[in-house]
């Protein structure tokens, strides 16, 4: 049994669609904010094997044992207990301005430079496109699914369907202090609302919402990125999560 080194707390800010790896099998990266103002990364969290209750959300606050990785360099970076996660607790929505204001930073360089791999970003001119991907990738990717959904049922009580990758890739380009940027969203949220839109309206349906909404609604009313480096390349940031700011704004402002 590997030794956990403490307990602490966290803010959720991350929820990254789910991966297969050689190691953990299927995964999803996670990330937060500590007590102490601090980032963190959660990994690994087997999110679809977790009891229901323990199944947390954008906002909410959890508890976790952790302990250092051997296999992942970077400085926010947390091996946790899968087990051990409670949700106890929820950011209130009048609090998560003030929250995300003393994150926030404008240039990823600098990040870079001060040795951190987890950033809030509000971009400039973000501008949305979408790439559908490759068939053959995608059948590749469904099948590593399917294969460790199976693996999964004979270690775990919860039954997993093989989960159904998306078939499109959500992109945006955008400007920070440090230039022009290019990044992937791996946002489970942002998926999760095409799979939405296509069982209620169509594909094609979905695909004219996603730019209007994330193209031009959420640029215009106001969006924030959290950022994270690649573990293997680390100079590549990606779109880890977005977060609406115009629901907060206007909430802070009605209370």
């Amino acid at each position: 049994m590997s030794h956990f080194e403490g307990t602490s707390e966290a803010i959720i800010l991350v929820k990254a669609s789910p991966q297969v790896g050689k190691k953990h099998g299927e995964t999803v990266c996670c990330a937060g904010v500590n007590d102490k103002g601090e980032w963190v990364r959660l990994y690994p969290v087997t999110f679809r094997t977790l009891d229901q209750a323990k199944q947390f959300r954008r906002w909410d606050r959890i508890r976790f044992r952790w302990r250092r990785p051997d296999d992942d360099p970077r400085p926010e970076s947390l091996r946790v207990d899968h087990e051990s996660i409670e949700v106890i607790g929820e950011l209130k929505q009048k609090e998560r301005l003030n929250f995300l204001s003393r994150l926030e930073v404008s240039s990823l360089n600098q990040m870079k430079s001060d040795g951190k791999t987890l950033a809030l970003l509000r971009p400039r001119e973000p501008k949305f496109f979408i790439e559908r991907k490759i068939e053959k990738e995608l059948a590749e990717e469904r099948e590593k699914f399917k294969n460790i959904a199976s693996q999964a049922d004979l270690f775990h009580t919860v039954h997993i369907i093989p989960y159904e990758p998306c078939p499109y890739l959500f992109k945006y380009s955008y400007v920070t202090d440090d230039g022009e940027r290019t990044g992937t969203c791996q946002d489970w949220e942002t998926d999760a609302t095409f799979f939405n839109w296509s069982r209620h309206y169509g594909e094609a349906k979905a695909i004219e919402n996603m730019q209007r909404v994330f193209g031009e609604e959420y640029p215009q009313k106001g969006m924030a990125f959290a950022m994270g480096t690649h573990s293997l390349y680390p100079d590549t940031w990606l779109i880890n999560g977005i977060i609406r700011l115009d629901e907060i704004t206007q909430m802070s402002l009605d209370l």
